[in-house]
């Protein structure tokens, strides 16, 4: 039974063909969208690479260019299609290419699909990620004069100045490092000496923050050292003043903003999908209409326009059909060679 049959006139063909190629045209540029927000995103993740563990989410801007690009591809040949597809002459030579043209665009969608579900699923790699990177980055702060981290504390600083944060968790972390270099440290100062006697592993620890921790909201100059010494700074209370220094931690500030990032690719996404499918419902009408008429032998002539020529029942099992002929393609049936050597062992040895 075929499904979903459509009875086009001349007239209908063109005007299908029309708004197809206009269509067309728009998943081309949602192609390009999509390619654009997956480099945006990638670039994103590369440029805070130092604070990130591993780089398994990279896959969601890797996916999101490959579709992009992929997407821009065929949409630009479904323009060509539907500019051939009412010169009788042209067309024949589409036909072949339309079965893969129809395959790869559904892998469009499977792909696209793919990415809204890998952007809620890596979240968690995506935290655990961050917790181990800012952790290394806050803990190789003060290696500025060693090779491979020299620019880890200008990252640090950038960071927590652009998303208003503080440590890992919040500013307390930076309590438990040794974030100053020892290349600036009086070792002759008993203060210096005091702090590092104390310490079991022997590095000078403080209750002080870098000055990118600071919030420049604060009505008052910032207060970088001595955070927890009410007496050190005059009307200052260590459990009151919330405005001198970012609470947030930079793993939840960096967290936010990668997964609003994603989450912003949803409704973009889906609406891509949607276009694509349209794309693809509009094209195969369209090319079973064009057949049809061709096949009639009356290019101006009424034709029938379908999805698929038989129902989804038995268009699946033909499809899984020519799956496992072409699987079973080329393999050597143990069965066949067992009779070939039975029957050469029967046959007669002709005489010298």
């Amino acid at each position: 039974m075929v499904l979903l049959k459509m009875k086009f006139t001349q007239q209908r063909r063109v005007r299908l063909a029309q708004g197809l190629w206009l269509m067309s045209w728009l998943a081309v540029m949602c192609g390009t969208f999509v390619f654009c927000l997956g480099v945006y995103l990638k670039t994103e993740m590369i440029r805070r690479a130092e604070v990130m563990e591993n780089t398994e989410i990279h896959v969601v801007p890797n996916i999101l260019m490959m579709v992009g690009l992929a997407s821009i591809g065929t949409n630009w040949v479904a323009t060509r299609v539907c500019q051939d597809s009412l010169d009788a002459s042209r067309f024949p030579r589409w036909k072949v290419l339309l079965l893969a043209w129809f395959v790869v665009a559904a892998l469009l969608c499977v792909l696209l699909v793919a990415v809204v579900v890998l952007s809620y699923a890596l979240q968690g790699r995506l935290e655990e990620s961050l917790k181990v990177g800012l952790r290394n980055g806050i803990r190789f702060y003060k290696d500025t004069d060693v090779p491979g981290r020299c620019f880890q504390k200008e990252t640090i600083d950038r960071l927590q100045m652009e998303f208003r944060c503080c440590g890992n968790n919040n500013f307390k972390d930076w309590f438990e490092v040794q974030w100053v270099s020892n290349r600036y440290l009086d070792f002759t100062s008993k203060d210096v000496k005091d702090r590092i006697r104390s310490n079991v592993d022997g590095r000078f620890l403080l209750d002080g923050v870098p000055f990118s921790c600071c919030n420049p909201a604060s009505p008052r100059p910032c207060l970088q050292y001595h955070l927890t010494d009410n007496t050190a700074h005059f009307s200052y209370d260590y459990q009151a003043e919330e405005l001198n220094l970012h609470n947030r931690g930079c793993r939840q500030a960096l967290i936010d903003y990668y997964m609003d990032l994603m989450n912003s690719t949803g409704p973009g996404v889906l609406s891509v999908i949607l276009i694509q499918m349209s794309v693809i419902l509009s094209l195969r009408y369209l090319q079973t209409a064009v057949e049809g008429a061709m096949a009639l032998e009356d290019p101006e002539g009424d034709s029938e326009g379908f999805l698929l020529e038989k129902g989804v029942k038995e268009t699946f099992e033909d499809v899984k059909a020519k799956v496992l002929a072409i699987l079973q393609f080329g393999q050597v049936d143990p069965n066949a060679e067992e009779s070939a050597d039975t029957e050469k062992a029967a046959s007669p040895t002709p005489a010298s």
